[in-house]
């Protein structure tokens, strides 16, 4: 195997229907390998496309009055469209109504037939039109209905030929035992190997009973049957590349990681590796099986009218933060599920305040103390703790992503930022410019400047465009000659003079989509009673409240203020180039020296004010009974400036 290719493909899509998010999904899990192999130098083939033979299309054709070459045609175009318009870094989008692939599919064919591996009988089954699979009457829910898609099944007797499977039985548990992440993730190996040992029954791979497949090779002279679709299907990851024809990029198999749903890992751990055994060819490296995602808790279906529209998604809220809310939000295997809220948390907390804004913070500092001017002459010998710190996670990072655990990958990438967030409130740059040590403020800015420079080359393959303009506002391009000279071999940024740019994250205040009416409305009551609102209880609106800016901060400083029975004068970390200081009327139940490095809520847009001729820029929130005041705070500790709603 070369090292230094990579091949990467998702599963091509059937065109029974048009995207949807579990598709997008995949994709997108699929595009941050390829870019990653391509960000380490690896010469890398990305493939992706449309899979379009088979019953169910013949008859979904039919049913709109189209041929099935017509039909594939436009919905297999919705796909490639949807793709170009997401970036997706495709290398060859497949099709397999394609000749090349046609021809292909008849090679390997009678490849197999001639080896004894394919041979003619009869087969009968219960057949669901559905899943394009044959099961067995035990198999069945209720005697009748297919147990994955719960559809009826039809009782099918027909000639066939069929592949010998159960010859690979064996041969399928040696490789399992002996490439411990063939299929990932654990849990999904333990599964197949389960499905395995309960015995594989040879494979029926041609029918009779329809026309749309691709036909037989010549040589066995038999035209009435057309292959079965998954036999079809699967065989695009060889003919993509030229098998049965020129050949000519075979050379990028076996393939480095095939991204599936987790319905279809039977077919590509099980059938798929046992047709390359059969063709004497090399076995994929890793099968990647991702979960399904619901909205809101439950399953996405048409008649709910909840299924997620990954471009409408991507047109409110953006493709990048759609991209990295994605692989953040669920373990690569589990389940996910899809909710606005939880990604405009992500979007404010995880990309606004801690990573946007630790850009905002290099540029606000530099240009208050360098005149935007960063330099790294310093960081080595004044922040051994923090490159220490930085070294010891981003050493084993990627093994996450190799292993596509992308929510840990990006959980670490995330903890590196802390780190230099975390830097600025210990340091405190602008207390060294007012007692005079510029060296020790800029060597803090530049070791903050190189942790977000390494995050950003990391996360590129995630987020590229954000990653880009990063880049550019520091003056270095993402390239692998940056991967090796920042990540692997741990150098720090030329001097440079940072570009201001805007926040990459503007806060979102509220929902940017409709949100699905309930299939079922409960009945409303014939008379309501109007309550009215209390004098402490005014109604106010959801767009109301998010004019509000909750914040968490970090005390720094706090101090009496002189001639006052109950003010504190604070210094408060609210994740921005200088501390805020906030006049709090506490100093009856907290003594100074018990809050500072405590963290507290903050009103962060509030109009400052003068209380005792001492500026306020914020408020704290704290609750008031019979036993005294309590601040309000955050049950474990957060990034200073992380949105609270």
């Amino acid at each position: 195997m070369n090292n230094n290719k990579a091949y990467v493909t998702t599963p091509i899509y059937y065109v029974n229907d048009v995207p949807h998010i579990g598709h997008a999904y995949t994709t997108i899990i699929a595009d941050t390998m390829a870019r990653y192999y391509r960000l380490q130098g690896k010469e890398t083939f990305f493939l992706t496309g449309t899979d379009e033979h088979g019953q169910k299309i013949e008859e979904a054709a039919k049913s709109r009055g189209r041929s099935p070459q017509e039909y594939a045609d436009e919905i297999s175009g919705k796909f490639r469209e949807l793709w170009d318009y997401f970036d997706i870094s495709y290398d060859k989008f497949i099709r397999t109504t394609d000749a090349d692939h046609k021809l292909g599919v008849q090679k390997a064919f009678e490849k197999m037939f001639e080896k004894g591996d394919i041979y003619k009988g009869e087969y009968e089954g219960y057949y669901c039109v559905s899943c394009e699979t044959f099961f067995t009457e035990t198999q069945l829910m209720d005697g009748e209905g297919c147990p994955d898609c719960g559809k009826p099944t039809k009782l099918v007797k027909e000639e066939s030929y069929f592949f010998r499977l159960s010859n690979y039985q064996e041969k399928l548990l040696k490789w399992y035992n002996e490439d411990e992440r063939c299929v990932l993730p654990k849990g999904k190996k333990n599964e197949v190997i389960s499905f395995v040992k309960q015995g594989l029954r040879d494979l029926s791979i041609t029918r009779t009973s329809f026309d749309w497949g691709i036909k037989l090779p010549a040589s066995l002279n038999d035209e009435k049957h057309v292959m079965y679709v998954w036999l079809d299907a699967l065989l695009n990851y060889i003919t993509a590349l030229g098998y049965g024809k020129e050949e000519e990029n075979m050379h990028f198999w076996p393939a480095t990681m095939q991204l599936v749903g987790k319905d279809i890992l039977r077919f590509h751990a099980i059938y798929w590796p046992a047709f390359l055994m059969s063709l004497d060819l090399p076995l994929p490296k890793h099968v990647g099986a991702h979960g399904w995602w619901t909205r809101n808790g439950e399953k996405m279906s048409k008649s709910k009218g909840n299924v997620v529209n990954p471009k409408e998604v991507a047109d409110a809220y953006g493709l990048e933060n759609f991209r990295y809310f994605m692989l953040r939000e669920v373990p690569f295997g589990q389940d996910g599920d899809f909710s606005q809220k939880a990604l405009i948390d992500r979007i404010n907390s995880d990309l606004g305040n801690e990573f946007g804004n630790l850009l905002n913070r290099i540029i606000g500092m530099s240009g208050k103390y360098s005149d935007f001017k960063i330099t790294s002459q310093d960081v080595k010998a004044l922040h051994v703790k923090e490159l220490n710190e930085v070294e010891a996670i981003l050493n084993e990072v990627e093994t996450k992503l190799n292993e596509l655990q992308t929510n840990r990958y990006l959980e670490d990438l995330w903890k590196v930022l802390a780190i230099a967030n975390g830097a600025i409130t210990a340091h405190e740059p602008w207390t060294k410019i007012k007692n005079g040590d510029t060296k020790g403020a800029l060597a803090l800015v530049g070791l903050v400047a190189n942790i977000l420079a390494r995050v950003s080359i990391l996360v590129s393959p995630i987020m590229p465009q954000t990653a880009k303009k990063i880049a550019n506002a520091m003056q270095f391009e993402i390239t692998t000659q940056s991967y090796e000279k920042y990540i692997l071999n741990k150098e720090l940024l030329e001097d440079f003079v940072i570009e201001k740019i805007p926040p990459l994250f503007p806060k979102i205040e509220e929902e940017l989509m409709e949100t699905p009416e309930p299939t079922l409305k409960q009945e409303e009551p014939k008379e309501k009673k109007k309550e009215t609102p209390t004098k402490e209880e005014s109604i106010i609106t959801i767009d109301q409240f998010f004019q509000t800016s909750l914040k968490i901060g970090t005390i720094l400083e706090a101090t009496e203020v002189a001639n006052s029975d109950r003010l504190l004068q604070l210094k408060v970390d609210l994740g921005e180039s200088e501390p805020r200081q906030i006049i709090a009327g506490i100093k009856e139940y907290y003594a100074p020296q018990e809050l500072i490095n405590t963290q507290v809520c903050v009103v962060a847009n509030l109009k400052p004010a003068k209380i005792m001729g001492l500026l306020s820029q914020g408020m704290l929130l704290a609750a008031k009974d019979k036993d005294g005041l309590a601040l309000m705070r955050p049950e474990k500790p957060k990034t200073s400036g992380s949105s609270v709603g």
